[in-house]
This record gives structure tokens, sequence and C-alpha cells, in this order.
């Protein structure tokens, strides 16, 4: 035999890189279509769906004092340590009144008067509300949004929240609720894509 020539069913070693080449391309790609196929057919992360208010507020019902049951916590009201409370009053204008008022850690009552406005018809959940001075009632940054998200048909309690997410607040008319009923919201919260781990009970 020629000791340069091989037998015909010998392997071909000199392929032996472009094979294993080419089956990790065919494995690269198929990996790829797999990929992009679970993709498809995952759950998008997506931010949580918009935030839906009420369909209507009886506004002369909603008027009245308002105690904090539980918030996400806030820089406005840093100072507030129990007996937190709004009082709502209608105005001739039709114009809401927006007394806030807490204690502090001192035991002291603090104050904030400020105006709410409806967005909308006479009975929408949509308000602006706003603490600046009247004569800064013009500029839009000062008004903040109000939306009614929950509401107890006897307006014996009430969650409040913003398109964002980023304010709550749990309020009932008297100075504790229920633990079913607050429990009850705080699974209804969860399941509207609230953070419950931001909720801070407030004190009485």
């Amino acid at each position: 035999m020629n000791p340069t020539s091989r037998p015909m069913n010998a392997p071909r070693r000199w392929a032996t890189p472009a094979v294993l080449s080419a089956l990790a391309r065919m494995a690269g790609g198929l990996l790829a279509l797999v990929l992009i196929a679970f993709m498809a057919m995952a759950p998008a992360h997506a931010e949580p769906a918009p935030l839906l208010t009420v369909p209507s507020v009886d506004v002369p019902r909603y008027m009245g004092t308002w105690h904090e049951i539980a918030k996400y916590p806030n820089w406005f009201q840093r100072k507030c340590a129990s007996s937190t409370q709004a009082t709502y009053t209608l105005q001739a204008d039709g114009r809401v009144q927006v007394l806030n008022r807490c204690k502090t850690d001192k035991g002291e009552w603090t104050e904030a008067l400020g105006a709410a406005r409806q967005i909308g018809g006479p009975n929408s959940p949509r308000l602006k509300v706003r603490f600046a001075p009247e004569w800064l009632s013009f500029i839009p940054l000062v008004w903040g949004d109000y939306w009614v998200i929950d509401l107890d048909l006897d307006y014996q309690w009430v969650v409040v929240s913003e398109p964002r997410r980023e304010y709550l607040w749990i309020l009932s008319r008297t100075p504790q609720m229920p633990a079913a009923t607050y429990q009850d919201l705080l699974g209804k919260l969860h399941d509207r894509g609230f953070d419950l781990k931001r909720i801070e009970p407030s004190r009485p």
C-alpha cells in the first residue's frame, strides 16, 4: 500500500472541525428560535394596567371628615404622627375646601388648608387638589391628581390614589376600620398593581 494513501472508509479528520462548526451554527440558530418562541409566549412584565376609578362620586355625600387608616409615606406628611384626617366642605362655587390636619410627635395639631376641583362632570371621581396659595392656582403644577379608585356604597371608606400609583390613601369615616375590610382592600390593591410593602398603617 502506498504510505500516502488511506483506506476509503477511513474518517476524514481534516473535515471534523468544519462539521463541528456547522453543527454549532445549527444549534445556535435553533437555540435562538427557541428563545424567541419562549419570549413570545411568556407573559410580558410590563407596567400595570392603567388605573381605573369608581364610576362616579356623589360629592355632597363625600363631604365631611375622613380619617386616615393607611397610606404610602410621602414627604408632605412627614410631621404627622397620629390622628391624620381630612375634612371636605362644598363651597358655593362648586369647589371643595380641603382641611388636612394631624398631630405631630409632640401631640400638637398641624393643619394645611387647600382646595379641590373636579375634572369632568358633576359626579366625576377625578379631582385636582392644591395646597399652594390661591394666587398660584393658575399654575398647573400646583394641582395634584386625586382619584377615587374604590368607594364604599355607604360612603364609609374610600381609597384615593393617582394615575402613576405614587400616592395612596385608605380613609374611613371612623378612626379605625374593621380588620376584615382592611384586608379585603389590601387584596384588591395588590391585584391593581400596588406595592403592599409600601403601605404604612396610620396611628389613630
